[in-house]
């Protein structure tokens, strides 16, 4: 994978950062938001984009 298009997700409640993924910078200039499972919480919730 290219570290350009590396992208972190956290956590919306505990701040924790969970997961990396990609993502297509030239044509998606917003935050990418996605529902994943937690680790810490154990439940299913939304993980925005960090920088």
């Amino acid at each position: 994978m290219s570290q350009d298009n590396l992208i972190k997700l956290e956590c919306t409640e505990c701040k924790k950062l969970n997961y990396h993924s990609t993502k297509n910078k030239k044509t998606i200039k917003a935050r990418l938001e996605l529902n994943k499972f937690c680790k810490t919480c154990k439940t299913r919730k939304p993980h925005k984009e960090t920088k």
